[in-house]
């Protein structure tokens, strides 16, 4: 495989960071505020990457056609509002990548379908994301992912050519993005989705299980004898 690489955008939960355990605290409190009996993390952690829907699936079978469920999603914003910093981490080998990005000379940013109410805050408070060059939220053009046009949006920001940008994630929905923006893509398989699906028939250009593997690629990839 060979692609040229300029600049590298990463979904954030599930790729870059681990939230589920504040997303599921936020919709655990939910069930005991209702008298619910608590339940564990490794229940909520699988479908941290749905947001508001794969949490209230879990917390109370709900679907988002049920009656109530835009009102109890707003209570799950605003209880995950008020902890999403409590617990939230990055994956064990991320802040190198992030390090070694940046030494390579390389442009990076954040795609993500979480709302700018939450993706704004988050990025703006961890030390993390302070060398990022965007952050696109699922309400920052019309269309959210699997649609291209965040990561497009991304594209024109850094001012690069959409072939000339890698798009990391841990949902194929990440990965049919990015393929409609014309980027190369790498499915993240240590994240909440990837181990449990069927990433090979997602048609990612490449995988990897841990985030440091992707500076082996990316060298690999734009080598001269590649």
């Amino acid at each position: 495989m060979k692609f040229t690489v300029k600049a590298v955008l990463f979904d954030l939960d599930g790729t870059l960071i681990d939230s589920a355990p504040d997303l599921g605290a936020a919709a655990d409190k939910m069930r005991t505020d209702r008298g619910l009996h608590s339940l564990p993390l490794s229940d909520y952690r699988p479908y941290a990457g749905a947001g508001a829907r794969g949490m209230l699936g879990v917390a109370f079978g709900m679907t988002p056609d049920h009656p109530e469920f835009a009102a109890r999603r707003e209570e799950f914003f605003q209880n995950y509002e008020q902890r999403m910093l409590v617990s939230t981490h990055a994956f064990p080998g991320v802040p190198q990548l992030i390090g070694d990005l940046v030494d390579l000379g390389l442009a990076w940013g954040v795609v993500t379908n979480k709302s700018m109410r939450f993706a704004g805050p988050l990025t703006r408070e961890m030390p993390l994301f302070s060398t990022s060059a965007t952050v696109v939220g699922g309400d920052s053009t019309p269309h959210a992912k699997p649609h291209p046009a965040p990561l497009l949006e991304a594209a024109r920001q850094l001012g690069m050519a959409p072939a000339d940008c890698l798009y990391v994630g841990d949902d194929e929905r990440d990965i049919v993005a990015g393929r409609a923006a014309g980027m190369a893509t790498v499915a993240a398989t240590y994240g909440y989705l990837g181990q449990r699906s069927d990433w090979l028939a997602w048609g990612a250009d490449a995988q990897i299980d841990a985030p440091l593997g992707l500076l082996a690629l990316i060298r690999l990839a734009t080598s001269p004898k590649n």
